[in-house]
Order: C-alpha cells, then sequence, then structure tokens
C-alpha cells in the first residue's frame, strides 16, 4: 500500500480510492490516501490508565504508534468472524495511528457525488460516519478517523487554546466561507474563528452545497464572499474539485481558497497546488490557520 505512484494521478477530478474493511458484518471505508499498509497483527504492548479504545502501542520500523480498537470505538459487540485480524497503518493530521480491523476487502473507486450523506443507524456510530456508498448488496460506510482520535486524544485542539486574544478589528468586515462535512470540524472553525474576531461566517456540509452558494448568491452580485476555506474529503463534491471549479471561474478565480484538510503532506501538496489552491494546510493547526487567513486577506 506504501505506493500511491498509480492513485489518482490526477487532481479535482471529484473521485476518490477508498479501503474496505469489515467490522463485525459492517463494511467500512477509509480513503487510500490515508492508508501507508497493512500489517498482520503483532504483539501489542498495553499502556497502563490509556484511553480504552486504545489497545496499546507497538513499535514499527522505529516508530512508536498507537494502535486503535475500532470494532471498540464504533462500539459495535459482534465478535470477529475471522481467524486473523488485521492492522491498517495509517496518516493524517501528521500523525501515524494504527487500526485494528476485523478483515480487509478490496479498494473502490467511486465519485464523491456518489456518496450520500449519512442517516441514522440503529448500531448509533453515526457521528463517526462521514459519508455513505450503497451497493447492490450493501451499504459502504466511510468512518470519520479523525473523529474517533479526537475522541481518544481531545487535546488535539490544543492550539485553540493558545490562540492570540489581541483580535484585529479588521477581521470583522471580512466574510469567509467554509466547507467542511465534519460537524465537530465545523463547530471548532466556528469557535475559532469568531474567537479571532471573524464575525461573518457560513458554513456548509460538502463542497456541492458551497459552489451552489457561489453560482446562485456570489456570482450574481447578492453575495460577496472574501475567502474560502474548504476540506478535502466531503459526500456530493470535494475540496480539490470545488477549488477547481473556483480557480476556472473568471469571477470567482481571485478569491483565496485556503484547504485544510488531514491530508495535506508533502508526498500530497502537489494536488492541491495543481487545481490552483492558494495555501493548504494540515488540520488541527488552528493558530496558523489564522495567520493564513490574514496574509491572503490583509
Amino acid at each position: 500500500m506504501e505506493n500511491k505512484s498509480g492513485i489518482l494521478l490526477d487532481s479535482g477530478t471529484n473521485e476518490v480510492e477508498f479501503l474496505e474493511f469489515l467490522l463485525g458484518e459492517t463494511s467500512f471505508g477509509i480513503n487510500v490516501l490515508k492508508v501507508r499498509e497493512i500489517i498482520k497483527p503483532v504483539a501489542v504492548t498495553k499502556i497502563p490508565h490509556s484511553h480504552a479504545n486504545v489497545e496499546g502501542v507497538l513499535e514499527l520500523r522505529g516508530e512508536v504508534l498507537p494502535v486503535i480498537h475500532l470494532r471498540r470505538a464504533l462500539e459495535i459487540e459482534d465478535k470477529c468472524q475471522y481467524p486473523e485480524q488485521k492492522f491498517i497503518v495509517s496518516e493524517f493530521n501528521g500523525m501515524k495511528v494504527i487500526l485494528k480491523v476485523d478483515h480487509v476487502t478490496q479498494i473502490h473507486r467511486v465519485s464523491w457525488s456518489d456518496m450520500e450523506k449519512p442517516a441514522s443507524f440503529q448500531q448509533g456510530f453515526e457521528d463517526h460516519i462521514t459519508g455513505v456508498i450503497k451497493q447492490e448488496s450493501k451499504m459502504i460506510l466511510l468512518v470519520d478517523v479523525e473523529k474517533i482520535m479526537f475522541d481518544i486524544f481531545p487535546n488535539l485542539d490544543k492550539e485553540a487554546a493558545r490562540m492570540d486574544k489581541n483580535v484585529k478589528p479588521e477581521r470583522r468586515d471580512k466574510k469567509i466561507l467554509v466547507a467542511e462535512d465534519s460537524f465537530m470540524l465545523r463547530k471548532l472553525l466556528e469557535e475559532t474563528l469568531q474567537a479571532a474576531g471573524f464575525e461573518h461566517t457560513l458554513f456548509f456540509e460538502n463542497g456541492k452545497e458551497a459552489w451552489e452558494y457561489m453560482v446562485t448568491e456570489v456570482k450574481n452580485g447578492q453575495e460577496q464572499v472574501d475567502l474560502l476555506i474548504t476540506d478535502i474529503e466531503m459526500p456530493q463534491m470535494d475540496g480539490h474539485h470545488l477549488t477547481k471549479k473556483i480557480k476556472s471561474d473568471s469571477f470567482l478565480s481571485g478569491m483565496p481558497v485556503i484547504i485544510f484538510s488531514s491530508l495535506i503532506t508533502d508526498h500530497l501538496r502537489h494536488k492541491g497546488e495543481q487545481v490552483g489552491a492558494d495555501a493548504q494546510i494540515s488540520k488541527p493547526q488552528l493558530t496558523k490557520l489564522i495567520d493564513l487567513i490574514d496574509s491572503k486577506l490583509f
């Protein structure tokens, strides 16, 4: 899984490849770009007083990585039906973790436009699902691994507490649009932007809704947007495709676009550059995000 040279080389196609895995009898998916490799389970060292969803840690090529018990994190009680579970080595938000799953099946390539918003599930883990792919015989649920990590390590947003309290008065007149599918991140961004003095913010759950607002309200002069912050992974339209559409539009192309995503790494940064993003930053670097906004607006 380490070689991504052949996977979605073009940016802005609104397509995604995700790895399907099983927890109990339920199919889940994770973006292939977050997967470094899949390994067989090895001995895990227990950590005293650790979070209940942390199985322990293990050393992999000189790095000590936490092992997250996904079935436990999602409160799925079904026992594993497979003789050997799998460890998915994953990297996002500038950190590496190992996700313990029951079984790994295959890689799917789909359009974000085919991914639906999550509805309510009887299992009660809908807060950890960002999208649903319906196939003839099953549904595949795209799991929000960032939310799971935030539940385990709530101090991941500690940068917000270190935010500069000296609010610049010129920020209050700027309007910022945010496209982000995670409720947790929308709430965190709203609190951060408001605390920084940005009084006019508008949030959308995916790139399609944000683009429709641009077309119906901004291009006809009804509304003005000074800057866009967008995630990458979103149902209906991803952030790369949204950025590409904005930068290809003669009326909107001058609007600064900041991609704020867990997928911003050195070897994936070129994808945002290809679609014309003005800046890219990894979640959850909130202080740096505010500095970036200032650099693009003032």
